[in-house]
């Protein structure tokens, strides 16, 4: 009789709980043990403050659709990401009906997307935005707009005192969505504890990763509270500690993982404090980033939903810190350099000068500076009804490359050895949103033989019923699919 595949998930944030659900669901007797250095769950990248939480689906965000060389508006990867968000839509609509799911608040909750925009060049780039998206079902709801009193009833706060004479143009979805990724993680996590084979712990810290010669791995783990060391053994491992994903693939050592490094950057945040304002906005506006900015530096004023409770930020303000991970050590980014990676950082460095020239002006900027770019969106705001908030810490992908030397890689990766018993995640935005189709994308590479059979898809398609159909070239599957995963989801269409 063969015993059951040990697999072990390093991280206890929305990944692990992505992978760990979807292979306990085509892998009933699959041993599952996760393991977090915190003795919270998704209390890193996952956690609410630490996440954007758009529910990113490329409605508003305006660096997934960049200007072509001839002037025209390349939306493949807003396709693309759009598409993915449908497709975790489908994953917590069918975690929404399972009698062991439970969350004390709705963890997704539907809010306006907008994208908001000045000047003469800007509009011209967003209504060719608007064209070029509307010939897709996902889109075909946008509304686009440069009606100052249209506007003003769309986003009243952001309107007022703002001159009649001002050229300015907006898009807007209403189906947009924001996301509580802290809660999802735990309500995931706590329903992958219902079913057998599935272990938590908390408060353990993976100190190295060694392959064997039988290719399983020898984990040797720290118990944080007590202090006490142990080793425990896995068919397959997978690592998806956020921004502790690197240190993690370099003790593995895998030829694969070699050459990596990671660039991190951190986020805040200016959080309202004042109720009365924040009952004024309900949509989350994102407007152009400044040039050199990493994606997740978006400038949006944002509505979200924390347990519950509504909250309005803007933001966020780039910063810079060499921890990996906000709970993280000062020491994380200098000892990731090894002989295999310094060259690529040091190149990719000199690549990204701007973005480290604006990294410099983002973390010297003074809190009168800061308020003035929220003004640019918000006319009459107050500056004693703001507060600063420290947001997550993300590592940025930079890779060995042949012709370069190094490229900095904006977005996720997933890095697997030969045999494909361990893969790590790396990278950042959009990260969350789409991590059923990261997950699934591991899958399809590490169990390419489970995958193809016919049991195991359909096994896949009662999570996501369009698993390995289009949702860009079927319009009415995309219609059909949004209708039902809205009404599940109770989102308002």
């Amino acid at each position: 009789m063969n015993q059951p595949k040990k697999i072990t998930l390093i991280g206890a944030g929305i990944m692990s709980a992505t992978l760990g659900i979807i292979l306990k669901k085509i892998m009933p007797n699959v041993l599952i043990d996760i393991y977090e250095r915190l003795d919270k769950i998704g209390a890193e990248s996952s956690a609410a403050w630490n996440n954007a939480g758009t529910g990113h689906s490329a409605f508003c965000e305006l660096n997934y659709t960049p200007l072509t060389e001839n002037g025209d508006v390349n939306i493949e990867k807003a396709l693309k990401i759009s598409q993915s968000f449908e497709i975790s839509k489908q994953f917590w609509a069918y975690l929404k009906q399972e009698p062991d799911f439970y969350s004390k608040f709705p963890f997704i909750n539907d809010i306006d997307h907008m994208s908001f925009v000045w000047g003469n060049e800007n509009t011209l780039f967003l209504k060719k935005r608007y064209q070029a998206l509307q010939q897709y079902a996902m889109f075909e709801d946008m509304k686009y707009s440069e009606d100052y009193d249209e506007i003003s009833k769309w986003i009243p706060l952001m309107m007022k005192n703002r001159p009649k004479s001002e050229k300015i143009a907006v898009t807007r979805m209403p189906i947009g969505t924001d996301v509580n990724f802290g809660a999802i993680t735990r309500s995931m996590i706590s329903y992958l504890q219902t079913l057998d084979g599935v272990t938590l712990h908390l408060g353990q810290e993976i100190s190295d990763l060694t392959k064997q010669s039988n290719a399983t791995w020898k984990i040797d783990i720290k118990d944080l509270s007590t202090q006490n060391k142990y080793i425990v053994t896995s068919d397959f491992v997978f690592i998806g500690a956020g921004g502790g994903s690197l240190k993690l693939l370099e003790k593995s050592d895998i030829p694969e993982g070699r050459g990596y490094g990671g660039f991190p950057i951190s986020g805040q945040w200016l959080r309202c404090t004042n109720e009365e304002v924040i009952k004024q906005h309900e949509a989350k506006v994102y407007g152009k980033a400044a040039y050199g900015s990493p994606p997740m530096s978006v400038p949006h004023l944002d509505t979200r939903m924390m347990d519950g409770k509504r909250s309005l930020l803007f933001g966020p303000y780039a910063g810079f810190s060499t921890k990996f991970l906000k709970n993280g050590s000062y020491l994380d980014l200098p000892l990731s350099l090894e002989v295999d990676n310094i060259w690529p950082m040091i190149k990719a460095g000199i690549d990204n000068f701007h973005l480290t020239k604006y990294l410099v002006k983002q973390v010297t900027q003074s809190p009168e500076e800061r308020f003035e770019m929220l003004q640019q969106y918000y006319p009459t705001a107050r500056f004693d009804d703001w507060e600063l908030a420290i947001a997550g810490q993300r590592v940025q992908i930079i890779k060995k490359d042949k012709k370069e030397g190094g490229i900095l890689k904006f977005g996720t990766e997933i890095v697997t050895d030969k045999e494909t018993t361990l893969a790590a995640l790396l990278g950042a935005s959009p990260g969350a949103s789409t991590a059923v189709c990261i997950m699934l994308d591991l899958i399809e590479k590490c169990f390419p033989e489970l995958i193809a059979t016919t049991k195991t898809q359909n096994l896949i398609k009662e999570m996501i019923p369009t698993y390995g159909k289009s949702l860009i070239d079927d319009s009415e599957l995309c219609r059909k699919t949004r209708k039902r995963t809205t009404s599940i989801l109770k989102l308002e269409e």
